[in-house]
């Protein structure tokens, strides 16, 4: 037989053995058996020197890797909103609920169904993003801030249950899971390792983002897959037939999901799963409920940082007792200034912990800790955040004194205690309430000042006197220049990101500002309703409150806000330098006879005359509908410079196209 064919078959029977055995849990032939079939294909590799991109061979690890290349998400993967108790469960519901019951009382011709629900086990392990093209793996990733990822493909083809190959083959999806080590995995390991790991989750994830793939086959990593991500044109009508895709895709699906259609039945099964937590051979530390329907969910829709239709049910956290040795004070962006705990290290949760959260010295009080130094306190370690102190061990007072401090750490400026908080009011010359508001401005979510960073704002303090955001606008080239660090190209860079930087929006500005007790969603309403900076300055706490999610907290922190004349000063200072803070166009009327109108239409590439958001704005006026992926129902494809994959599949489909962005502007101007 030819040598490749004889390879091809081998590297199927063999990928088909190892589903059947890492997948399916149900192995068809014996260990020897499988040996001798692996044995002949690394021989015939040998031999003829290729080696197919599927093979099993490639699993055990390659070369050592230089560092992670960065990768972007082709969709976000969302963070999950929080549930610790069964109140806040309900909570949640009775959101879903009322927000089905508002769309249906709105579209009574297109009600969405009852909500029905789905539990999965949410694994303590590394999330692990795939993309599959064309039917083979072509990239896997860390979820990192849920944009951006770290790629870890050589790694995670090291992992068994990770097919390399599925017979989906029409186009891309992304596909998200949980790469885990099983707990006897665990435990097999630890016999013989010269350094045996304390936790399975950190296990996992150390050998995910190690950059020897070799250590993390030798870790022989699992992994369940639970959603996908994205898809060039698969949708899905319901949670069912997303999970039977992966299953029929050759994912590993955990067991353990069940549906409900009674929310009672939900809190029952959440009960169950933590009773038989610990039966599990893999470590979980919650469970994650879905509401099932597709379309259900596409009207829930996001917050800035949650889907709404779906949630974490967190489960008890896990506590110890140590000593309480110090206590340091923080100073933050707000001028609030923190206590933060140093205790004896201790082992929790599988990590060492060191360092305590307490709140503020109301806290403290609470807690009973203003005599606690040198005593054992109660801690508890949540997710991975850093644990916070519950309480004295004992209920005496019999250690030594936390003195709160009556100056500010940072500038020795006298402290103002508000309710339960210690706050430094010097805002011009506290250097670290300065930096951390300096820095917050630049960020990516604010006025996304490019090549910015801490440092950076560290050493404009230091070097060039720099005390408020308004103060970048007002850097010089050869001030720049002559700093440490500071070439021509990084001067240039800067000040370019600067000056484009006076072009973001009104509710990215008003983030930027960090007005307290606000966040994104909050100054992008702002914006929305007022469309105008001053008048939101001029606002009084009775307009506010009446305002979506503004209450009475709220409106007082923006108007006491704006009515600081340093925060005013500072605000005029900018818009004479030349921020415009500008609320984009309203809408135009829908026009219902245009050459977009009623046409499905995806934007791809670069586009230099209009922003994305420019043209889907303008296209959405003149009656398109405009989505993210092509598929045999897209009406038109506009591409922009360096379109890649869309544009090819809207060809091949053959899907008209706009390749030329002046002819996308002239009909953009005709029709409106």
């Amino acid at each position: 037989m030819d040598p490749m064919h004889r390879m091809e078959q081998l590297v199927t029977e063999l990928n088909q053995h190892n589903y059947q055995y890492y997948t399916m849990d149900q192995p068809q032939i014996s260990d020897k058996e499988y040996d001798l079939l692996y044995d002949e294909l690394v021989t015939l590799e040998q031999e003829s020197g290729m080696v197919l991109p599927d093979s099993p061979t490639q699993r055990v690890g390659g070369e050592l890797l230089k560092g992670f290349t960065p990768h972007r998400h082709l969709s976000p993967l969302w963070s999950l909103d929080k549930a610790q108790n069964i109140e806040q469960l309900r909570s949640w519901n009775t959101r879903v609920l009322k927000l089905v019951n508002d769309y249906n009382s709105k579209n009574p011709g297109n009600p969405l169904p009852e909500p029905g629900y789905v539990i999965e086990l949410k694994f303590d392990g590394l999330t692990l993003n795939l993309t599959y093209t064309n039917g083979e793996l072509v990239q896997a990733s860390t979820r990192g801030n849920g944009t951006v990822g770290e790629g870890i493909l050589a790694q995670v083809r090291t992992i068994k249950s990770v097919p390399l190959r599925i017979p989906y083959t029409d186009g891309t999806i992304e596909v998200q899971g949980e790469g885990i080590m099983n707990l006897s995995v665990l435990n097999r390991y630890n016999e013989t390792a010269a350094e045996p790991l304390k936790n399975a989750r950190n296990a996992a994830a150390g050998a995910l983002r190690n950059l020897n793939p070799k250590t993390t086959a030798e870790r022989r990593l699992n992994a369940y897959f639970y959603n996908v991500g994205y898809s060039d044109d698969i949708q899905f009508a319901n949670h069912q037939e997303m999970m039977d895709f992966l299953r029929e895709n050759r994912f590993k699906v955990n067991p353990s999901i069940t549906y409900f259609h009674e929310f009672d039945d939900v809190m029952e099964q959440l009960a169950a799963i933590q009773e038989n937590r610990g039966q599990l051979d893999y470590l979980i530390d919650g469970a994650v409920i879905k509401i099932t329907d597709m379309r259900t969910r596409e009207v829930l829709g996001y917050t800035d940082k949650f889907p709404r239709w779906a949630v974490a049910y967190k489960f008890e956290a896990e506590e110890t007792t140590t000593v309480l040795k110090s206590v340091d004070w923080n100073v933050g962006r707000t001028g609030k200034v923190t206590p933060l705990a140093r205790v004896e290290p201790v082992e929790l949760a599988g990590v060492t912990v060191s360092n305590c959260t307490l709140n503020n010295v109301g806290d403290i009080e609470r807690k009973n800790l203003k005599f606690a130094l040198g005593t054992r306190v109660f801690i508890r370690r949540s997710n991975d955040v850093i644990p916070e102190i519950l309480g004295k061990v004992t209920e005496e007072s019999d250690g030594e004194e936390i003195i709160y401090p009556e100056q500010c750490p940072a500038c020795g400026f006298p402290l103002e205690q508000r309710g339960a908080h210690l706050f430094c009011n010097n805002k011009l010359a506290c250097k670290p309430q300065t930096v951390a508001r300096i820095s917050h401005f630049a960020s990516r979510d604010a006025m996304d000042i490019e090549t910015f960073s801490e440092k950076t704002a560290i050493q404009l303090y230091d070097e060039l006197s720099v005390r408020e955001p308004a103060d970048l606008y007002t850097l010089q080239f050869d001030d720049l220049v002559k700093l440490e660090r500071f070439g021509e190209k990084k001067a240039s860079n800067l000040l370019a990101a600067l000056e484009h930087s006076k072009d973001r929006d009104l509710a990215s500005f008003l983030y930027a500002l960090g007005i307290p007790n606000t966040g994104k969603s909050t100054t992008r309403m702002l914006a929305d309703h007022y469309r105008d900076l001053h008048a939101i300055m001029n606002a009084t706490v009775e307009e506010l409150v009446e305002l979506p999610d503004v209450g009475g907290i709220v409106a007082e922190s923006i108007v006491t806000f704006f009515a600081d004349p340093f925060t005013q000063a500072a605000i005029e200072k900018m818009l004479d330098l030349g921020v415009k803070a500008k609320a984009p166009e309203a809408p135009a009327v829908i026009v219902e006879d245009s050459f977009f109108s009623g046409k499905t239409v995806v934007l791809t590439g670069t586009l230099h005359q209009l922003t994305r958001d420019e043209a889907t704005q303008r296209l959405e006026a003149l009656g398109a509908k405009v989505t993210g992926s092509v598929s045999k129902k897209t009406d038109l494809v506009i591409a922009g410079e360096k379109a890649g994959s869309k544009l090819a599949k809207a060809h091949d489909l053959g899907i008209p196209t706009i390749e030329d962005e002046d002819e996308l502007v002239r009909l953009l101007n005709q029709q409106g």
